[in-house]
């Protein structure tokens, strides 16, 4: 038995969030040279690599960073994940010019935990520890910040003032495991606010929407997207928690022939950091494995969101003419 059809779902791939990070650090480097990046500008090796070769250096702290001088700017881009206040005040220290490539749906999340700590109230954070956004969102009101993994977390958490309490979210979490847990402190914490929107961006709750929507048409899915992709990662357990195999992918080297014994329809999803070249490959690999495999996709919804560049970007050719 050989593999008969490959099904591209779509939504996938990149988002309007890494479209503009990715926009920035090209339009950066078109202007000069080095450009420094704090952490990966997105979660995925191929974008990083690309550009680390057209001339962006990646950092892992501002400290890897030489310190800018009045006449001799040094220009350091934020990633699409966001940073905590820390961060922001050590740039200046350094007298860095940064320009802030952080998501805007992300800056949203900022700026509740801001507004809210003001206000007094004790702020559960839906997020993974240890991620980058999580952390940058934590850094913005660490006293008044909680972070809550699972349901299991619920059970067991004690707050100051849980009379006057709102949650937040990371922006690439599970919907449905997100769902349960919110469910776990509605019981828990009956007068808890919910946040004034929807903290998961559109993008995570839409590819995995459209996964669901695949599931029934496949064997096996696989998800192009890096391991340290948070919306790379749910859009594999979607898939899986609706009892269809399915692998993460960094690329087509990854594919392993045992995976597709009596395999027929393979689906095709990619993360939010994902570049499209990654799934055109995917499927070249796909195609010698049957004769006249064929091709099609499975809309589900098209997007159309786009954000504007930073103004600050603007400046560039002034401080380094």
């Amino acid at each position: 038995m050989s593999l008969q059809k490959i099904i591209l779902v779509q939504p996938r791939g990149f988002c309007a969030g890494v479209v503009r990070a990715v926009a920035i650090v090209e339009e950066a480097l078109e202007i000069t040279k080095p450009i420094y990046v704090r952490k990966e500008i997105v979660h995925n090796k191929h974008v990083v690599q690309d550009l680390r070769e057209r001339g962006a250096v990646f950092v892992s702290e501002l400290e890897e960073v030489p310190d800018g001088t009045p006449g001799n700017p040094v220009v350091c881009i934020f990633s699409a994940h966001g940073v905590s206040p820390a961060v922001r005040q050590r740039a200046r220290e350094k007298n860095l010019f940064v320009i802030d490539a952080t998501c805007p749906l992300v800056t949203k999340v900022h700026m509740e935990a801001i507004r809210f700590a003001k206000e007094g109230y004790s702020i559960i954070l839906i997020g993974h520890d240890g991620h980058e956004e999580v952390e940058g969102t934590m850094g913005e009101a660490p006293f008044a910040i909680t972070l809550v993994e699972s349901v299991e977390d619920v059970e067991t958490l004690v707050l100051p003032n849980p009379e006057k309490l709102i949650y937040l979210t990371q922006t690439t979490l599970s919907v449905d495991d997100t769902a349960q847990i919110v469910e776990a402190l509605k019981k828990k914490f009956p007068h808890m606010t919910p946040p004034p929107k929807e903290d998961i961006c559109y993008a995570t709750t839409n590819r995995q929407h459209a996964v669901k929507q695949l599931v029934p048409h496949c064997d096996l899915i696989l998800v192009i997207g890096a391991k340290n992709s948070s919306n790379s990662q749910r859009l594999r357990e979607v898939a899986e928690n609706c009892g269809v195999k399915s692998y993460l992918i960094d690329d087509d080297t990854m594919i392993r022939d045992e995976w597709f014994e009596g395999v027929k329809h393979v689906g095709i999803t990619a993360g939010a950091s994902a570049p499209e070249v990654l799934v055109e490959r995917v499927i070249e690999n796909l195609r010698g494995r049957g004769e006249g495999v064929q091709t099609e996709t499975l809309m589900i919804e098209e997007e159309n969101v786009y954000f504007n560049l930073p103004k600050n970007i603007q400046q560039l050719p002034m401080l380094v003419g």
